[in-house]
């Protein structure tokens, strides 16, 4: 017995929507007449009237949205032709977009390398190698950062540009990325709905989901509200970027949006927890994200009705939820594993403390402050080769692994006026819990970090700059 629907000019089996049945794992790929399912939220929405609905992106055949986008950038490249038989993939990833590359690139015969960050969860490093991918680890921040000397952007690009058989496609900056959801995403949701959307929800984070599915939806009817959702400096949420961070993507278009908003990574990952043991949604923290972004941004009225971006589901962060969830496996941290103790946890709460106003400053009241003759001691805790590249007039250098050993160079007065910095305001929190353990009772970290102090247009100098 044969399965599906035999084409008239071929005889061989077609993709068959209705039936799910398919010629190859490709032809699962999501559209308009194959879309990811929308599911209601009923418990954790605290709305009368408005509906709200989670766009499940897992569905894709190699479990996240971005499927999507690595299916069309290869389609892209491929008619452009970028890549052809005998050609390798290079791209920098937060994991996703990289499980995507590979999958596909397996059964095009092409190979991937990605070089990333150790911050990224195990889980994903680990299938990205299951997968056939050569992973190159590197020390890079959670997020690629273009610009970065040994980044992991930097190190694709170097690739692709001294090795013939490497073909970078850039998913930062690729215009194939947004089209991807233009061509997929917005039309299902526009389907999905019959034309009655009125919100759309998305994390932020290379940009193309909320930049190519607002603007079908947008050109299908303009009132349509686009929000989109970012994490906060620091964050912990694979797959998504700080406002800051976001300087460092071409597709971040502000000005399509309606609205942005930052939620917490203790918010993200609390709601994570709610949408699997309430709504029974295997979600992972970036949708626990952006749900929290819509329940304060979407108005309760009749006549509402919200689609929310689910990325990935929860399986790819157990050694995530160990970090800050750590009463969920007990003892692991002392079994050898990579589990968190409950002193751990402890340390994490007060770190998440630490971003009230108080204990943490602004970049232009930072700014303000330096300009009189009484300005704070600032400390910048990152490594000396960063440090002498770009750094805040009158900081010295106390790198973050001789800290402990160099508290002498700092003043004896415990009232003294301090602010800790790091490039993106992560590490300085820690070291101005330090301090604050040993007594000081005026020391701040710089919110967003150095990278924060230029996007505000704060200058900055260099020991070649100065001379020193």
């Amino acid at each position: 017995m044969e399965l599906g629907r035999q084409s008239s000019y071929s005889g061989v089996m077609s993709n068959d929507h209705a039936l799910r049945i398919y010629d190859s794992i490709i032809g699962l790929l999501s559209s308009e007449d194959n879309p990811t399912p929308l599911v209601r939220l009923n418990t954790v929405i605290p709305f009368e009237h408005a509906q709200v609905y989670a766009k499940l992106e897992w569905y894709n055949p190699f479990g996240a949205v971005k499927d999507r986008i690595a299916a069309n950038m290869i389609r892209d490249a491929e008619e452009r032709g970028v890549l052809s038989e005998g050609k390798k993939l290079v791209e920098p990833t937060s994991g996703n977009t990289g499980l995507g590359l590979a999958m596909i690139g397996n059964a095009k015969g092409y190979g991937l390398q990605t070089p990333l960050s150790l911050a990224i969860p195990l889980e994903k490093r680990t299938v990205l190698r299951f997968f056939g991918t050569n992973v190159v680890e590197l020390d890079d921040t959670l997020c690629p950062a273009p610009g970065a000397p040994e980044g992991a952007i930097a190190s694709a690009i170097e690739t692709a540009k001294t090795r013939p058989d490497f073909v970078m496609l850039n998913q930062y900056e690729n215009a194939a990325n947004p089209d991807s959801h233009y061509r997929t995403t917005g039309p299902e949701i526009w389907k999905q709905t019959g034309g009655k959307v009125t919100h759309f929800v998305a994390g932020l984070g290379t940009c193309g989901t909320i930049t190519g599915t607002g603007r079908f939806l947008k050109e299908q009817r303009q009132d349509i509200r686009v929000i989109g959702v970012h994490p906060d400096d620091g964050h912990d949420i694979p797959g998504v970027r700080s406002l800051n961070q976001l300087a460092q993507t071409k597709l971040f278009r502000p000005d399509e949006y309606d609205k942005t908003i930052e939620v917490t990574s203790r918010e993200a990952f609390d709601m994570c927890l709610r949408l699997n043991r309430e709504e029974s949604i295997i979600a992972g923290p970036s949708s626990g994200m952006a749900t929290t972004g819509a329940i304060r941004t979407i108005p309760d009225e009749p006549g509402v009705i919200a689609v929310i971006i689910f990325p990935d589901n929860v399986f790819k962060y157990a050694s995530s939820f160990q970090r800050h969830f750590p009463y969920i496996c007990p003892g692991e941290a002392n079994k050898g594993g990579e589990g968190v103790s409950e002193n751990d946890h402890f340390v994490s709460i007060m770190m998440e403390n630490l971003k009230n106003k108080y204990d943490s400053i602004r970049a232009d009241e930072l700014h303000r402050q330096l300009d009189g003759p009484d300005g704070p001691m600032l400390v910048d805790v990152r490594p000396p080769d960063m440090f002498v590249k770009s750094f805040i007039a009158r900081s010295i250098n106390i790198p973050m692994d001789d800290f402990a050993d160099r508290t002498k160079e700092l003043p004896e007065d415990r009232d003294a006026a301090m602010v800790l910095v790091c490039g993106v305001g992560k590490f300085s929190k820690n070291w101005t819990l330090y301090l604050k353990s040993m007594g000081y009772r005026n020391v701040k970290s710089l919110k967003g970090g150095v990278g924060e102090w230029v996007r505000k247009g704060h200058p900055t100098e260099s020991q070649t700059a100065t001379g020193s």
